[in-house]
């Protein structure tokens, strides 16, 4: 039995406080809002042509993730990039009824809303390349920067209107900067040229009393104190590429690990030896839950109709609730 509703067990956890249980996606705590005008999530229909002019595919190897169309460069030449790169009239849309379309799907009683935005590094990736990209910031930063001030102006409008039309409780930025083994850019980089754009959007987050959330894969622990310092109390999928008790030691109180599963090697896979996933799923849950600020995140990828998968994720629903839901009330 549970006493409080989602939303509120996982503002406990954002918040620095022991939740009643251990949050995961079992008791889902947020609804999602959809905006056409920024990056889309998934392309599971196939291309999808952003309002910036970015075409995007998704693929089942990839769970229908969106990502931009390989070769699809729409900015040849950062030294002249307000020829190519245009955002959209938006004076005569019609804001409030777009997401008033969407509140049937929200349940504001149980779950926090969610918004994002914010993907200024991807954002560029996806105008010209992650090659060129990375060339631009050492080469011509000064107009790198002069561009994402323009996106940053339409970003920031969009923010603006859904603070305005739908009062989320959460801005959950991603920008995935890092690979399995190190970020793409130096820190001194990031804090250049990325981190106030970032800084604009967790600004006007928290001048509307939301709570914010970082999302960013491999191994991104060098910008960690800095999204701490900007405010971010939550950050997903939280790899263990990282130094996660590292980090949930030092960060005690000030920044939820929403994930820390090893979903890349072997314990995400479906085949994975079932005595190996139960022995790996207490060790995880072990170093990551005292003290609270964790979500549990564990799962097996694959087919999710392989009867395999289907056994192992089974295997760890059962474990969750017979051992990690309760954690709080039984250490």
């Amino acid at each position: 039995m549970t006493t409080i509703t989602p939303k509120e067990n996982y503002l406990r956890m954002l918040r620095g406080e022991i939740p009643e249980y251990v949050p995961s996606n079992y008791f889902v705590a947020k609804d999602m809002v959809s905006e056409e005008l920024l990056t889309p999530v998934s392309a599971p229909n196939g291309p999808i042509v952003t309002s910036l002019g970015v075409e995007y595919i998704g693929s089942e190897g990839i769970n229908n993730g969106a990502m931009p169309t390989p070769g699809k460069i729409i900015l040849p030449d950062i030294t002249n990039w307000d020829k190519y790169i245009h955002v959209p009239d938006l004076s005569d849309r019609n804001w409030e009824m777009y997401y008033k379309a969407q509140e049937e799907r929200f349940d504001r009683n149980n779950r926090l809303l969610s918004v994002g935005g914010g993907d200024y590094f991807l954002t560029a990736v996806s105008f010209m390349g992650f090659e060129d990209t990375l060339l631009a910031m050492y080469e011509e930063p000064d107009a790198l920067i002069e561009l994402l001030e323009y996106v940053s102006d339409f970003y920031l409008e969009v923010l603006k209107k859904q603070i305005y039309y739908l009062k989320p409780d959460i801005l959950s930025l991603m920008d995935d900067d890092s690979a399995y083994h190190a970020p793409f850019f130096s820190l001194e980089m990031y804090r250049k040229i990325y981190k106030p754009f970032h800084k604009k959007h967790f600004d006007l987050a928290l001048e509307n009393g939301m709570m914010l959330e970082r999302h960013d894969c491999g191994k991104c622990e060098i910008f960690i104190e800095d999204w701490v310092e900007m405010g971010v109390r939550g950050w997903n999928p939280a790899q263990p590429m990282n130094d996660l008790k590292g980090i949930k030691e030092r960060f005690k109180g000030k920044l939820a690990i929403n994930g820390g599963w090893d979903s890349q090697g072997v314990l995400g896979s479906p085949l994975v030896d079932i005595q190996l996933l139960k022995d790996s799923l207490a060790e995880y849950v072990d170093t990551l839950a005292p003290g609270g600020g964790f979500a549990f995140g564990a799962r097996v990828g694959g087919d999710p109709t392989d009867p395999a998968s289907i056994e192992r994720n089974q295997i760890i629903k059962d474990f969750y609730f017979d051992y990690v839901k309760d954690y709080y009330k039984n250490h």
